[in-house]
C-alpha cells in the first residue's frame, strides 16, 4: 500500500511483494491465456517471461483489471496481429470507453495502438483448443465471470456465487478464490467466507488471492486448513486442462 508501514508492506518475504491479481494460462502446444489486463501488465510479463498472449480473458472491467491492455501492443508487434479478447457485454462497454482510441477507427499520429479483436462471452468457447467455461459470480451489485479450465477454476473480486454457478465448480482439482481480508467487505470474500465455499467445493487444493495488506504471508497460511494456501506472484501450478 501507497505510503504504509505496517508489516506486510515492509515485511522482506517475497511473498509479500504483491502485483494485481492476474492468472497466465500456459498449455503448451496449443495456448497461452491471460486473465485480465492489470496496471502491471508489463511489469509481470518481464519478471515472468512472458513473450506471447494468444488471448486475454476478463473479469470484469474495473481499473485493477483492465488498464493494462494498452501494453499488448509489444505482443501485437512480436505476434504479427491483433489479439483475441473475450469479456461479456458489460466489460466491453467499459473497456471500448476506456480505450476508445482503439476502436473509434480514427488514425492516430505519434505512436500505435493496441489491435484488439473483440469478442463477446455469452457461453463456453474455446481458444487454441482449450475449452474455457465462463462462470458468473457477483462482485457486490456487479455481475462479473470467473473461468474455469479443466479441472481448475478462477474466481477472483466476488462476494457471491449465484445458485446456478455451483453446478460448474463440481470435482476441482484447484480453485483459485478472492479472499480479501477478515474485515467484511461489501464486494469480496472474506477469508472466513472463502474458507465456507472452500468447503461447499471441496477443491483437492484451494489458493486465496487478492489479498490485503492486512494479511501476510506466513501468518495466514499458518491458520488455513490443510489444502488452502494464500496464493503469491510468481506461483506455478501444474494442472490437467480439457481440450476443446
Amino acid at each position: 500500500m501507497i505510503g504504509c508501514d505496517c508489516a506486510v508492506c515492509r515485511s522482506t518475504d517475497p511473498r509479500d511483494n504483491r502485483l494485481r491479481p492476474s492468472i497466465f494460462v500456459d498449455v503448451p502446444n496449443r495456448a497461452q491465456i491471460l486473465v485480465d489486463a492489470t496496471p502491471d501488465l508489463r511489469l509481470q510479463a518481464l519478471r515472468y517471461d512472458i513473450r506471447r498472449v494468444d488471448a486475454i480473458l476478463f473479469t470484469h472491467a474495473h481499473a485493477d483489471h483492465i488498464l493494462g491492455l494498452d501494453e499488448i501492443r509489444r505482443f501485437n508487434h512480436m505476434q504479427g496481429g491483433a489479439i483475441p479478447c473475450y469479456a461479456d457485454a458489460n466489460a466491453w462497454d467499459v473497456i471500448k470507453r476506456v480505450f476508445y482510441y482503439s476502436f473509434d477507427g480514427q488514425p492516430r499520429l505519434g505512436g500505435g495502438v493496441p489491435q484488439i479483436d473483440a469478442r463477446e462471452i455469452t457461453a463456453p468457447f474455446a481458444v487454441g483448443g482449450v475449452r474455457i467455461v465462463p462462470i458468473p459470480l457477483w462482485h457486490g451489485r456487479m455481475p462479473i465471470l470467473g473461468f474455469r479450465f479443466g479441472n481448475v477454476a478462477y474466481l477472483t473480486d466476488c462476494n457471491r456465487i449465484p445458485d446456478e454457478s455451483w453446478s460448474l465448480l463440481h470435482d476441482l482439482d484447484v480453485l483459485v478464490i478472492d479472499a480479501l481480508r477478515d474485515k467484511p467487505h461489501s464486494t469480496h470474500f472474506t477469508v472466513d467466507e472463502a474458507l465456507g465455499v472452500i468447503a461447499g467445493v471441496r477443491p483437492r487444493r484451494a489458493f486465496l488471492t487478492h489479498m490485503t495488506h492486512d494479511l501476510g504471508h506466513a501468518q495466514t497460511n499458518a491458520r488455513l486448513p490443510d489444502g488452502v494456501e494464500l496464493s503469491y506472484d510468481g506461483l506455478v501450478v501444474e494442472v490437467e486442462i480439457d481440450a476443446a
